[in-house]
């Protein structure tokens, strides 16, 4: 006499009680549900492509940091103090802005996907361009300047 229980269905495989996949994705944390509210769950590459992005801009503020903090210990007898400063903090709030809105800009990407909604501008581009710029722009008037 067979002792194996029966009830449950047969897989796709012709195994008997094996269980069936599921259909529905495992509900997402309290925190994602609040940031990512509604919509549909994007293809993962483009989830994961978004998240490259998001690591790129991180390597650049990170970059930005670094830059503030070698204009300031290592150009002391480059520039006058008012100037290092001035070229040290500029690069700081720069990675400090670019950190924080590429969070905003990932986030705000993601939102986008899972509604079907056309992706939003990346408002901290002219910001950093600008101030990039004018960085540049202050080292070039001192390269020549000396």
């Amino acid at each position: 006499m067979d002792n194996r229980d029966t009830s449950a269905a047969p897989d796709p495989g012709g195994r008997p009680g094996a269980q069936p996949a599921p259909t529905a994705h495992p509900p997402r944390g309290r925190m994602a549900e609040r940031l990512l509210p509604g919509g549909e769950e994007p293809d993962p590459r483009f989830t994961l492509a978004n998240e490259r992005t998001f690591l790129a801009w991180i390597r650049t503020s990170l970059a930005l940091l670094a830059g503030g903090i070698a204009i300031e210990a290592f150009t002391e007898d480059l520039f006058v103090v008012p100037v290092r400063k001035g070229l040290a903090m500029i690069l700081l709030l720069m990675g400090i802005l670019l950190s924080a809105g590429s969070a905003v800009r990932w986030l705000r990407v993601e939102r986008s996907m899972r509604n079907k909604a056309p992706l939003p501008l990346p408002l901290v581009v002219p910001l950093l361009a600008g101030a990039g710029a004018l960085a540049a722009a202050v080292v070039l008037a001192f390269v020549l300047w000396r």
